[in-house]
């Protein structure tokens, strides 16, 4: 096992943490994720209470590795997600999409560990006052949800890391083994990688839009729907149409209106590539085949000793 803050924290292998994606986390890439040594997240974001359940069963089934779970506080089950959360004993859990200090004393008071996601060093600082055991700091590069700050990950990295003392976990643009040494070497503990997971045979995400990321080139995608939640979109001829709209000034309730309902999941789970919501980060750009998880996993962290043998090399 490598030795730093987080992989003594989460008990885990390697610093490589499987981001907790809607329509694409299931057991099936948890557990992958968490048996080659990483830490695998299950999405609660995009699952009803029972079928949380069902994924957490399933996993305790398939893996006996630590796992979390990434729970997103603006959904409207979430009390019901966090009687599961405990009924089950995850044993550590993500949190997103909303303030640290509404649950984290909570879970903290039950054994979990918690790990909240922000895209600002000023909500670094509130997310370590709120007592969270680590933070995951997302850059301006990041698929799903993102911050409307733009703030690029290799600057967001020493922003956060001024403001705070907990571990930090780099995320938003990442893909590889050197980007992981990168981080490291400016201050991060470990490395969130989720666009590189949503193309490996154990995602859940539909074939047509695995396929659609492997063909995406640089450019292909844009950080959207900054008026209600950031999304970076994949170029289709939804995302077209919200890009139009946002050009002629649409305001908040235009574009919910626009975005309606289950377009994440028409077009990431089911493959609709025109109608859908289809949500990945610059990285997707440098993804060209599908793989297991397990090998990404290992070939992370192959690239990252390798790189990190380059660097020793050098004379200094």
């Amino acid at each position: 096992m490598t030795n730093n803050r987080i992989t003594n924290l989460l008990n885990i292998q390697y610093p490589i943490i499987q981001a907790g994606m809607v329509w694409v986390s299931g057991w099936k890439l948890a557990a992958a994720v968490s048996n080659a040594g990483g830490l695998g997240i299950l999405g609660a974001g995009s699952m009803y209470p029972a079928v949380l359940l069902e994924h957490i069963q399933k996993y305790k089934q398939h893996s006996t590795k630590p796992f979390a779970v990434n729970l997103p506080l603006l959904f409207p089950s979430i009390h019901e997600h966090i009687e599961i959360i405990l009924q089950e004993k995850v044993p550590i859990v993500f949190t997103s999409a909303g303030s640290p200090n509404k649950f984290t004393k909570m879970f903290k008071d039950n054994g979990v560990i918690v790990i909240h996601v922000i895209s600002s060093s000023y909500f670094a600082k509130k997310s370590e006052d709120a007592g969270c055991d680590a933070v995951v700091a997302e850059g301006f590069e990041a698929g799903g949800h993102n911050g409307r700050e733009e703030t690029t990950s290799l600057v967001l990295l020493p922003l956060v890391k001024e403001k705070v003392q907990i571990p930090i976990i780099a995320a938003g643009g990442f893909g590889n083994g050197g980007q992981m040494l990168g981080a490291l070497a400016m201050g991060a503990d470990a490395v969130q990688f989720g666009s590189r997971f949503v193309c490996t045979l154990e995602s859940s995400a539909h074939l047509a839009f695995k396929e659609r990321i492997i063909q995406s080139q640089e450019g292909d995608t844009k950080l959207s729907m900054k008026k209600t939640v950031p999304v970076r979109l994949l170029k289709n001829e939804f995302a077209q149409a919200v890009w139009e709209a946002e050009n002629k000034g649409a305001n908040e309730e235009e574009l919910i209106n626009l975005l309606g309902k289950g377009r994440a999941k028409k077009g990431m789970f089911e493959g609709d590539l025109v109608n859908g919501e289809l949500e990945i980060g610059q990285i997707g750009a440098y993804i060209h085949k599908m793989e297991s998880a397990g090998s990404v996993v290992q070939q992370i962290w192959h690239e990252f000793c390798s790189a990190l043998n380059n660097l020793k090399r050098l004379e200094v």
